[in-house]
């Protein structure tokens, strides 16, 4: 049974309980994640710090496991790592930008822990396209393989990959995959 609750309440929720990592699915329903363990949490970081590089460098704005986004679907979401535009952040308030803000990423990736079920994850790229998403990656370090998502396009498979391409997305990103996948 899933416990159903307004998005205003999940807001309220997430609040107060900012050391959980809890998510709102499109039917309100509270979702809570459990913790990564150390290999999935050093494989994130990886993740984190390679966009976190190219967007100082590029521009933008990234963001890591921890930021929630409210989706146009009124989900809440947190991706494992996640880029945005820095038109599209800058046309935030500053309430906006300090709360969950309300729009869908322009890039997000999934990484698959041992405890994630792919197909759950799998309904997220598939929730993130729907809501604006225009690229995702869901990596799969489980069958060494990444699902490429994209606005428009069927879902692409790479098996053993050693690097991705941001696209015209993120113009000139690698994300180099050794010692995640």
């Amino acid at each position: 049974m899933k416990l159903k609750i307004k998005p205003e309440q999940f807001d309220a929720i997430a609040l107060l309980n900012e050391d959980k990592s809890l998510e709102l699915n499109a039917n309100h329903e509270l979702e809570i994640m459990p913790p990564t363990g150390g290999t999935a949490g050093r494989k994130n970081r990886r993740i984190t710090q390679q966009l976190g590089i190219w967007t100082d460098q590029y521009g933008g704005e990234s963001f890591d496991s921890s930021t929630i986004f409210q989706l146009p679907n009124s989900a809440r979401r947190s991706p494992d790592a996640s880029w945005i535009s820095q038109a599209r952040w800058e046309a935030l308030t500053p309430q906006q930008q300090d709360g969950f803000p309300p729009l869908a990423p322009d890039f997000v990736v999934e990484l698959r822990s041992p405890s994630d079920k792919l197909s759950t994850l799998q309904g997220k790229m598939a929730e993130y396209i729907a809501n604006g998403v225009r690229l995702g990656w869901l990596i799969n370090p489980q069958a060494n393989q990444v699902e490429i998502y994209r606005q428009g396009r069927e879902k692409e498979v790479l098996d053993q990959p050693r690097m991705l391409e941001g696209e015209e997305v993120l113009p000139g990103f690698q994300l180099s995959l050794e010692k995640i996948c």
